[in-house]
């Protein structure tokens, strides 16, 4: 080999190098400048909910943390550590108004706190009325039923036979497809004035009914023991708002339509109305 060609060769060899280095300089300052924009996105810590929160769900026992966020994304509705350090034990007692998601910002309009009017006028839809009724756990399903649950109330009565004086015991249907407000809360003001609402556990069911079905229930519930039968999810699955709403047995339907002082007649166990249209 001409000692020209060595020499080519070997500045080749080095022209190689260099470039490869220059290359590995420039790729190390590419990352070095993508490190540097990433550690100045600012961030601040706010409140979050750490499992899906139902309407009527308390907040607390673990539902709430703190969750970092870009600092250029915080709403002035969120909550943040830096404004009420002590949210978290501020709110253990509100309550849900509206459903809150696993990681959501928990925010003052989604949660009502003890003492605050109008929470169950709030989720109420136009027309419908909220009832409580005495549940116990046997007659709720063995406490399985939660607010949101769609629900079976069902009428027991015990009499006895005219005829032979034997105990007998009828169950009914009274109104099925019926929404659960609310499981065990007891709403109570305090004599005084001052002095907040607060809620207690109390072995009622609170539910969304229309006027007249509400007249319907607190009429039979006098007249023996409400069990609720909790229906399935499925049940609701691709009803619209206007399919899903309750239903009275048809028993009661006459009940619903009949005039205020319409004579009840009994006839062999079953009721009706003579109209007096």
């Amino acid at each position: 080999m001409s000692k020209m060609r060595t020499v080519a060769l070997a500045g080749a060899v080095v022209c190689a190098v260099v470039a490869g280095m220059m290359a590995k300089n420039v790729l190390n300052r590419k990352q070095e400048v993508k490190q540097e924009i990433v550690n100045t996105v600012q961030t601040v810590d706010v409140l979050v909910a750490t499992k899906d929160l139902l309407m009527g769900d308390k907040l607390g026992d673990g539902t709430l943390g703190w969750k970092s966020w870009p600092k250029d994304n915080v709403l002035p509705i969120m909550i943040t550590r830096d404004a009420k350090p002590e949210a978290m034990k501020e709110f253990a007692q509100a309550r849900v108004r509206l459903p809150i998601y696993k990681d959501e910002p928990v925010m003052d309009k989604k949660f009502i706190m003890p003492g605050a009017g109008g929470f169950m006028s709030a989720i109420l839809p136009k027309g419908m009325r909220a009832i409580s009724v005495a549940i116990s756990s046997r007659s709720s399903a063995g406490g399985f039923i939660l607010p949101n649950d769609r629900v079976d109330v069902i009428l027991t009565k015990k009499g006895t036979d005219g005829k032979s004086s034997t105990p007998i015991v009828r169950s009914e249907t009274v109104i099925g497809n019926v929404r659960v407000l609310a499981v065990n809360q007891v709403y109570r003001q305090a004599t005084n004035e001052t002095d907040p609402v607060t809620v207690e556990k109390g072995e009622t069911a609170t539910l969304e009914l229309t006027p007249k079905q509400s007249e319907i229930l607190a009429q039979v519930e006098s007249s023996g023991e409400l069990s609720l039968a909790l229906r399935s999810i499925a049940e609701n699955d691709g009803k619209s708002a206007d399919e899903n709403v309750p239903v009275l047995a048809d028993k009661y339907q006459d009940r619903a339509k009949r005039v205020a002082g319409d004579p009840l007649f009994v006839r062999a166990g079953v009721e009706s109305y003579a109209s007096s249209q």
